[in-house]
């Protein structure tokens, strides 16, 4: 199966890590990630979540249901034995040679990054290549169409516990001005398509 190493840039956003996990959940890729992601990860959504004015204990709650669900869901995700690869990658910052050396451990396809200078193609080992969020959502879509529209129609199914109810087309508004622009905009596209009956 496709497999795609999920960076943590791309994992922070909730609502693409949402998209990015509920597509995988369909089959349609296989996730990757490692134990240093998931801590940047961490780390991170502590930040911003302390910015916002969140407590320690709601963030501890969150993060807690988070990371149980994500190991529950994609049990075979975390990638182990990356250490011993990371002297081997030469990247423009050093702190990102733990990515591609995960990426390579798990025989990932892909690397999904925002951070696209970061992984020079060079600097890539063969057959890893990187793609940004936006590109590999749009890929995923051209190759797997149902599967994404299910994916987001699935996530939409589920807003309105804690927060506003959201439509697909909500959803795919908001990635199309937040981080996935060509994505969003292709998924508008083929929602509008898809709930016209054919003629």
């Amino acid at each position: 199966m496709f497999s795609a190493l999920l960076d943590t840039c791309v994992l922070v956003p909730s609502r693409a890590r949402d998209v990015l996990l509920e597509i995988a959940s369909t089959g349609a890729y296989r996730p990757l990630w490692s134990a240093e992601i998931l801590d940047e990860l961490e780390r991170t959504l502590r930040t911003l979540l302390g910015k916002r004015g969140t407590s320690p204990e709601e963030t501890d709650a969150y993060l807690t249901r988070l990371f149980r669900q994500m190991r529950i869901a994609f049990p075979d995700a975390s990638v182990t034995g990356w250490e011993r690869l990371v002297s081997t990658v030469e990247l423009p910052d050093p702190d990102d040679r733990h990515v591609v050396a995960a990426a390579v451990a798990g025989r990932a396809d892909v690397i999904v990054t925002d951070n696209l200078a970061d992984f020079p193609p060079s600097a890539l080992p063969a057959p890893v290549t990187r793609q940004s969020l936006d590109d590999f959502l749009l890929d995923e879509l051209g190759l797997h169409p149902d599967l994404v529209i299910k994916a987001v129609r699935a996530i939409a199914a589920r807003t309105g516990r804690s927060g506003p109810t959201l439509a697909a087309y909500d959803i795919a508004t908001y990635l199309r001005t937040h981080g996935a622009p060509a994505f969003g905009e292709r998924l508008l596209v083929v929602l509008g398509q898809a709930a016209t009956p054919a003629s």
